[in-house]
C-alpha cells in the first residue's frame, strides 16, 4: 500500500467514527466558557474627585493544551470606548488623546505568558498588557473560587503606572495618581474536557 492510499484509509476511518483532530484534542482539555452576563471589568483611579467604572465591551476566554494549570492562557480584549463612569464629562477625556486615545487605539488587550499557583486558590498571570498602543509586563492575580466543581469564578487585580503608558495628563481641577487599578471578575464553567490539575 502506498503513503498515499495509507494516508486516504486513515481520513476515511477518521471520518466513518466521527472524530476530527480539533474534537479528539477537545477531550483532552478542559474547555471553559465565560458567562458575561455574571462577569465584569472595572477600573479604579484614585484621585481628589473618584474616578472609577466599568468597561462594557468586551471578551475575554481562557484556553488550555493541557489540563495541567500551566498550559493555561487568558485573553482580554477591552473597547476602550465603551469606558463608563456614569459622567459624561470623564468619559469623554478618558476617550480623548491624553488618556485612552481611542480613536487610533481602540482595544484594550492582555495577553498572559506565563502562569503559575500562587496558593490553594490564588493564581498569577504574567502577561502583555496594551493600552495606547504601549505594550508591557504586567501581572492578574486571580483568587479562585469553586475551584474543582466546574462552575465559578476568577477575581483579581491588576495595577499598572498610567504614565508608562504615555498618559502624563490630568483632568482640570483633579488631582489624579498614577496607579491605576484594574479589576476583573470572570465567572464561567466548564463545558468539556477534564478538571484543571492544580498543586496539593
Amino acid at each position: 500500500m502506498t503513503w498515499m492510499e495509507k494516508a486516504s484509509l486513515f481520513a476515511l476511518l477518521v471520518s466513518a467514527l466521527g472524530l476530527t483532530p480539533s474534537a479528539t484534542r477537545a477531550q483532552d482539555v478542559p474547555v471553559f466558557e465565560i458567562d458575561h452576563s455574571q462577569s465584569t471589568m472595572k477600573f479604579n483611579v484614585k484621585a481628589s474627585v473618584a474616578i472609577a467604572g466599568t468597561f462594557d465591551k468586551w471578551d475575554a476566554s481562557l484556553t488550555f493544551t493541557s489540563p495541567d494549570l500551566a498550559t493555561a492562557v487568558l485573553d482580554i480584549k477591552i473597547q476602550a470606548a465603551s469606558v463608563n463612569t456614569g459622567s459624561g464629562m470623564k468619559d469623554g477625556k478618558l476617550k480623548g488623546k491624553d488618556f485612552f486615545d481611542v480613536e487610533h487605539n481602540p482595544l484594550i488587550t492582555f495577553h498572559s505568558t506565563k502562569v503559575i499557583q500562587t496558593g490553594p486558590d490564588t493564581v498569577e498571570f504574567d502577561g502583555d498588557f496594551t493600552i495606547r498602543g504601549v505594550t508591557k509586563q504586567e501581572k492578574l492575580t486571580f483568587t479562585i473560587n469553586g475551584k474543582g466543581t466546574g462552575t465559578g469564578s476568577i477575581a483579581g487585580t491588576m495595577a499598572f503606572d498610567r504614565k508608562e503608558y504615555g498618559m502624563n495628563s490630568g483632568i482640570p481641577f483633579i488631582k489624579i495618581a498614577d496607579r491605576v487599578e484594574v479589576i476583573v471578575d470572570l465567572a464561567g464553567k466548564r463545558v468539556g474536557g477534564p478538571p484543571v490539575v492544580f498543586k496539593q
